[in-house]
Order: structure tokens, then C-alpha cells, then sequence
């Protein structure tokens, strides 16, 4: 999946979050849902605008990008 097809990233939209394109539905916000408890269909019936592939999207963007995340010890 080519997750650029998905996110995108505006400094005009959420303070540069990354969204799902065309909204203004944060990679967080679908995160933190997920977090907490809410399943993919409770999601999709809550945001009639996402699709399955925008939270397939959200979680591959957040396994990528702790793929650059390192622990500097102190």
C-alpha cells in the first residue's frame, strides 16, 4: 500500500498533522481511537468519510515511522 495515496501533510490543515487526505481526520485521531477501543467499524460508522484502507493507511504510518524512533540513553 502506498500510503502517500492516503496521508497527506498541510501546514494549513490541523497544524501539519498528517491527515487522511481530504479531511481534516488526524493519523492521531484515528490512533487514539483505536487506542481506545473503538473498532474499525464503529470508526467508519462514526466518520462516513473513511474508508477501511484510511485506518489500514493510519497504522501503517505510525509502523513506519517508529522504524526512525531511536533511544538515546542518558
Amino acid at each position: 500500500m502506498d500510503i502517500r495515496k492516503y496521508i497527506s501533510i498541510d501546514p494549513e490543515i490541523r497544524f501539519g498533522k498528517p491527515c487522511i487526505t481530504g479531511t481534516r481526520i488526524a493519523v492521531a485521531d484515528i490512533l487514539q481511537w483505536l487506542g481506545d477501543g473503538m473498532t474499525t467499524a464503529s470508526i467508519l460508522n462514526d466518520f462516513p468519510q473513511l474508508k477501511p484502507e484510511h485506518i489500514q493507511a493510519a497504522l501503517l504510518f505510525a509502523a513506519n515511522r517508529e522504524h526512525f524512533i531511536r533511544v538515546i540513553a542518558a
